[in-house]
């Protein structure tokens, strides 16, 4: 086996080198008189509904659009960008075909302005015939027709066409959820208060009830008065009381364990149901009922937290078939649930405090979820605040995917598993199938939940954990996480490494050089070896390598990447993987991802004026003179606004046969390239963390890491070995308690 090597050199940053030229449509494509004109009264419309509302804010217009847009290709004429033009939600429609419905918040003046603009546009489009095409916006922006722009210039002219173009109309969104309980409400930021808004509608909600700004808890009656009277100003609605998705016990014993005494492990966090004492490993848990002392908890409120913390201390030793060579962790564990239903908000609330008061914790575990299956337009307000935490924190989430349970007609995943920062863990059989409670993704339509597969047992093996009761033998996703925090706590914790280069091994490890015949959204990217040995470690024919910095700029990249050469050939494929923490906005709805990093890795080469990347995976989006792709082909593709990109190339050709080496460009050199972009379009960008972890193997069985590394060396680049057993010895004498005489 050869050790992993880290890569440190100096990564190359820059700005955004282009620009965005003239807007046009589509070559050959025209928008009619017609159209405009709908766009105009549909405009009109919406300002007399605001014109009568009960509500005193800015008005808010939902735009619907012909497809999934990308940024570029969003409404910029009719309602030019500005403080006064906000993006407040955003969804997709229902069905096969799928089309973005994009709200925003405008001020009045504003959308008097879009109206007057649309008759000016259609009053000078007249000129054109029934409609204006490509080659009459080409002709305007080589400044013919000067005469025609008096009211209107030329570039809003332009840009309301294009507008127009994507769009199929502008409207008031009235859909609201159907929601029978308590529920947590979103409301559209517009830049007016919750209470105020609630205040004007004649409804009572206290601060205590009010997260986030937007985000309130409302009774069943507060709810349907609100839908009632303002359903447009629901952005997203879920039910407060969530019922826990159940995990199955399949037999109990007596067994009577034993366990050393806790010395300088490392410690997991745990949010789950209550611990009980009285179980062996209880001196390595450090236990906190987080619940109010007016709730009255049963024996049956501290089985599932007692069991997962078991596996987390001492799940090797409970389970030999299993031993990652791990070894065992403390955990400081918080009850924050019985074991029926709990209070979405409640949970929310604690989970945040509990994170924010415990600074040294960097891996938590939460094997909690709901029953009732996740939204497609929005991400559940669990999932959004794990996601928030980990963007604002130095720590990374480990969560269940959640189980189907007794209900047949539950097939997604529930909250909180469609956090997209944190790590979500299915369940596989003994046999690296999908066990057969498995719940699937996708989150948002498109963010591809689960991330990976582990083992949580079936009904002809399950996991040995401990209960209140003695040992017992489970099943469920709830069971498969523990075990990937133990690793992931390891590789953090005792292997040294930040957090983002963990999750992109962890995700690496469990990817293969063939393609996959499992579905994505029931496995993810694979199922995680058992050893740990396996994560920190690739086969003698493999040269994996980390890479691990912040992006600053634009692009951040490398161009010095020596890959070894035989016989004038590169006798390699590879893989890479980059995970990277991005902040998250959850009032946009599907466009949910603030950040997003393309990442290019491949051969260089010359191109007339610059040197390129051929990226192992034909990736192409920000080439120059490359036309971009639609926006749902560059998401399924490239994952666009994905923080987890997986590229790989297979060992095996369509036909079977082994690939062939790659012929050398650019003296054998290979490059990287990170070309980060932001959603919102803010200026000043926030330098964000990313982890890399690339693997090139040998087509003919061969070992060359001497060689890389000897090559990397002469590059500049710095190369560091991740010994296991070194990191091992290392962690275990820092933690040594020195005592003075």
């Amino acid at each position: 086996m050869n050790n992993i090597l880290h890569l440190k050199g100096q990564l190359a940053q820059k700005s955004s080198p282009s620009k965005p030229g003239p807007a046009n449509l589509p070559k050959d494509k025209k928008v009619t008189i017609e159209h405009l004109a709908s766009l105009r009264n549909d405009l009109i419309a919406v300002k007399r509904f605001w014109e009568t509302s009960p509500v005193d804010i800015n008005p808010l217009v939902s735009a619907y659009y012909t497809d999934v847009v990308a940024k570029s290709n969003r409404i910029k004429g009719i309602f030019p960008k500005g403080a006064d033009n906000k993006v407040v939600g955003a969804k997709f429609t229902s069905g096969l075909e799928k089309k973005h419905i994009i709200t925003h918040c405008i001020t009045p003046h504003l959308l008097s302005n879009a109206i007057d603009a649309l008759e000016k546009a259609i009053k000078l489009a007249a000129c054109f015939g029934d409609a204006v095409s490509f080659c009459n916006i080409k002709d305007i922006h080589a400044k013919k027709h000067e005469e025609l722009f008096k009211d209107i210039s030329r570039s809003s002219f332009t840009q309301i066409v294009v507008d127009a173009y994507y769009l199929e109309r502008l409207f008031i969104d009235n859909s609201s959820p159907d929601l029978a309980n308590s529920a947590i409400i979103t409301l559209y930021e517009t830049g007016v208060t919750t209470e105020k808004i609630m205040k004007q509608l004649g409804l009572d909600v206290s601060r205590a009830r009010i997260i986030d700004g937007t985000t309130i808890l409302l009774s069943p009656e507060q709810y349907s008065q609100l839908k009632a009277k303002a359903p447009y100003l629901i952005a997203m609605g879920v039910s407060d009381i969530a019922e826990l998705e159940k995990d199955m016990l399949l037999g109990n014993t007596s067994h009577v364990m034993k366990i050393p005494s806790p010395s300088s492990e490392p410690t997991i966090g745990v949010i789950d149901t209550m611990f009980d004492k009285r179980v062996y490993f209880s001196e390595w848990v450090e236990s906190k009922n987080m619940l109010d002392d007016s709730i009255e908890l049963r024996p049956e409120d501290y089985n599932h937290g007692t069991q997962v913390s078991s596996i987390i201390v001492d799940g090797a030793n409970i389970n030999p078939d299993l031993d990652d060579g791990c070894g065992r962790f403390k955990v400081r564990h918080f009850g924050v649930a019985t074991s029926g239903r709990f209070s979405s908000f409640t949970v929310i609330r604690l989970i945040k405090e509990i994170v924010e008061a415990n600074k040294d914790i960097k891996v938590w575990n939460l094997s909690l979820g709901a029953a009732l299956e996740i939204n497609e337009n929005f991400i559940s307000p669990e999932a959004a605040i794990l996601d928030k935490l980990q963007f604002e924190n130095d720590v990374i989430f480990i969560v269940a995917g959640t189980n189907k349970g007794h209900n047949p007609d539950i097939r997604k995943i529930g909250a909180p598993a469609d956090s997209i920062n944190s790590l979500v863990v299915n369940a596989v059989d003994f046999q690296n199938k999908p066990a057969n409670y498995s719940r699937e993704g996708l989150v948002l339509s498109f963010f591809n939940k689960p991330d990976i597969s582990y083992y949580g047992g079936d009904r002809a093996k399950g996991i040995s954990v401990c209960s209140p009761c003695g040992q017992a033998s489970v099943m469920g996703t709830s069971y498969a996480a523990p075990w990937i925090a133990r690793k992931m706590a390891y590789l953090i914790y005792i292997a040294g490494l930040s957090r983002e280069v963990a999750k992109a091994l962890i995700i690496d490890s469990a990817t293969s050089w063939s393609k996959d015949s499992f579905a994505p959204y029931l496995m993810g990217y694979g199922v995680v070896p058992i050893r740990i040995e396996n994560v920190l470690q690739s086969k003698n024919d493999e040269i994996k390598f980390i890479i691990s910095g912040t992006a600053e700029k634009f692009e951040t990249y490398s161009y010095n990447i020596p890959v070894p050469i035989n016989k004038s050939k590169h006798p390699f494929v590879a893989k890479a993987t980059l995970c990277y923490f991005p902040s998250c906005s959850r009032n946009q709805g599907v466009d949910y991802t603030d950040t997003e990093m393309d990442i290019h890795f491949g051969r260089l080469k010359k191109n007339k004026t610059s040197t390129s990347i051929e990226s192992i995976n034909q990736n192409r989006q920000s080439d120059e003179g490359y036309f971009a792709l639609k926006e749902e082909k560059a998401r399924k593709l490239f994952r666009k606004w994905d923080n987890i990109k997986h590229i790989r190339e297979y060992l095996l050709t369509e036909k079977g046969n082994k690939r062939q080496p790659k012929t050398v460009k650019e003296n054998g050199l290979w490059g990287l390239s990170i070309k980060t972009k932001e959603r919102l379009g803010t200026t000043g960008k926030t330098p964000l963390n990313f982890g890399l972890v690339v693997t090139l193997k040998e087509v003919n069985g061969i070992n060359r890491i001497e060689e890389f590394i000897q090559q990397c060396q002469l590059r500049g680049w710095l190369v560091n070995e991740i010994d296991n057993q070194t990191r091992l010895d290392i962690y275990n004498l820092s933690e040594e308690t020195i005592s003075f005489e």
